[in-house]
């Protein structure tokens, strides 16, 4: 297997933080005198904004105008019996005697991390907690709280401030499933890489009148993720007698780590020459309504819509949209360490990309078909979960220097095949967004596809976006019965396609 060390990511990671964040060395001594301080943790020290929602609390399910008792990130944490991760891994860290011995620990935990919520998911031992054991969120929300600790900390050596961003950004990648990937090689065997994303879209929702009640989105989860931990290092006896092997791994909802490289660096070495390549590599996220779509074009335009740091890179101004000549902030921009073959353009990477998923083998294998049917679903077919559609819509800039939009093929036909062929993308077009849109869902696709372009291969390669879960019986409790049959629904069925594109490998 071909991947960077721990130490060697590190070093990388270091050298970015460096680079963006001011050196400034932190030290217990010169901290201890602030306000705030608990152990070895500096509580004063702010927190980025996806960890200051570790205090959201939802208003009381009977009374909105009264908060539950606990934060909603905690009753995730101690739903899933995580409760005991984030304060053992701080009194090992508050122990740590150097920089190195902080590396160590900070990968060595968060891969624990990515197990235990993998062995929860897949019912390896002991279910703890009165969660779900399919519920994606205690990850993500244990994941923030220790990346808060490691902001807060107070070492007993001199650590400057990109060094501490580069240890923050170790944990996130390693507790993200990144560092775990393990293929077999050999002849007979198949190896397929699968991500997911984190819940998103946390803010806004209805909050009661409870005074500082957080809105209902914070409930959110991510059925992709749910499935890439569900479906991560598992087998498939494929139909012609090979065995499947599955590795996955979630992705963030921001654009600054995808601009980092948070994808080609997790599949990239994988897609290199090898006993270890890969034969398939899938990107899995959220849409809408009772239905999978198979994506097949995906541009290279990004950052309409607001990640999970608030931060948008391309909003359009008195709405219109932003062209991205000249203006590289809406364009997806290409990681250099994955620049493939030395006639592929860096600078000018294609505006589209294209799936090269077994799209008939996909809807011809039945998926939805042994699935149980969630409250609520509107697909129409009853005999099936959900359905799966070609989704060959796209949205380019016919004129690269106008904001002129054109939208093809809108709305695919949901018979295959259909009627008539699609249109493809204009070669002299401009991406506006692909058939997944333009936010971090169609950037994992387009990234993923164009890796595969890069590295000259003709693998199966392509994003599958599945129904949207949020799905509640209440306003404001946490979990509920719906909620976790919408889950199981999609991730059981999308763990299908997913054998489907293995059994179509050739």
């Amino acid at each position: 297997m071909i991947r960077p060390s721990p130490r060697s990511a590190l070093a990388r990671i270091g050298v970015v933080a460096l680079l963006s964040a001011t050196a400034v060395a932190t030290t217990a001594t010169a901290t201890q005198a602030h306000t705030g301080t608990s152990g070895c943790l500096d509580r004063s020290v702010p927190l980025s904004v996806e960890e200051s929602r570790l205090t959201f609390t939802l208003p009381d399910n009977d009374n909105p105008a009264v908060l539950q008792s606990k934060p909603f990130a905690r009753q995730m944490i101690e739903g899933a019996g995580f409760e005991g991760f984030t304060p053992g891994f701080v009194a090992r860290l508050c122990n740590a005697g150097s920089r190195t011995a902080a590396e160590k620990l900070v990968v060595r935990s968060a891969e624990r991390l990515w197990r235990m919520a993998v062995d929860r998911a897949q019912r390896h031992g002991e279910v703890r907690g009165n969660l779900p054991y399919s519920d994606d969120r205690p990850l993500y929300w244990t994941r923030l709280e220790a990346t808060a600790a490691i902001r807060q900390w107070m070492p007993r050596f001199p650590l400057f401030s990109g060094q501490r961003l580069a240890l923050i950004e170790a944990f996130d990648r390693a507790s993200r499933g990144t560092s775990d990937i393990t293929f077999r090689p050999g002849k007979r065997v198949e190896r397929v890489i699968v991500s997911g994303f984190d819940p998103y879209t946390l803010d806004g929702g209805p909050a009661g009148t409870a005074p500082g009640a957080a809105g209902n989105n914070i409930r959110h989860g991510n059925p992709s993720g749910a499935t890439a931990l569900s479906i991560d290092g598992t087998t498939f006896r494929t139909k012609d007698g090979k065995v499947a092997y599955f590795e996955a791994y979630t992705l963030p909802v921001n654009y600054p780590e995808f601009r980092r490289g948070y994808l080609e660096d997790t599949v990239g070495p994988f897609m290199v020459p090898g006993p270890r390549q890969v034969d398939a590599s899938i990107t899995v996220s959220q849409a809408v309504d009772s239905v999978f779509n198979l994506e097949q074009w995906n541009g290279r335009y990004h950052g309409v819509s607001v990640g999970n740091d608030r931060f948008r890179p391309c909003p359009q101004i008195n709405g219109v949209p932003q062209i991205a000549v000249n203006n590289p902030e809406c364009d997806i921009t290409v990681v250099d360490r994955w620049g493939g073959p030395p006639t592929f353009d860096l600078r000018n990477p294609p505006q589209w990309t294209t799936s090269t998923l077994p799209i008939a083998q996909m809807i011809a294998a039945d998926t939805g078909r042994n699935v149980p049917r969630p409250p609520g679903d509107e697909w129409p077919d009853q005999s099936v979960a959900f359905g799966v559609v070609w989704h060959t819509n796209f949205t380019e800039f016919p004129d690269c220097a106008s904001p002129a939009t054109q939208t093809r093929n809108d709305p695919p036909p949901t018979v295959y095949p259909p009627p008539t062929p699609p249109i493809p993308p204009d070669p002299q077009s401009c991406a506006y967004s692909g058939g997944g849109g333009n936010y971090l869902s169609n950037e994992s696709a387009y990234r993923n596809t164009l890796l595969r372009d890069r590295m000259g291969l003709s693998i199966p390669a392509g994003h599958i976006h599945t129904p949207l879960m949020q799905h509640f019986e209440t306003d404001y409790k946490p979990t509920d019965a719906t909620f976790d049959a919408w889950r199981l629904a999609i991730a059981q069925q999308a763990r299908n396609l997913i054998h489907a594109v293995a059994n179509s490998v050739a």
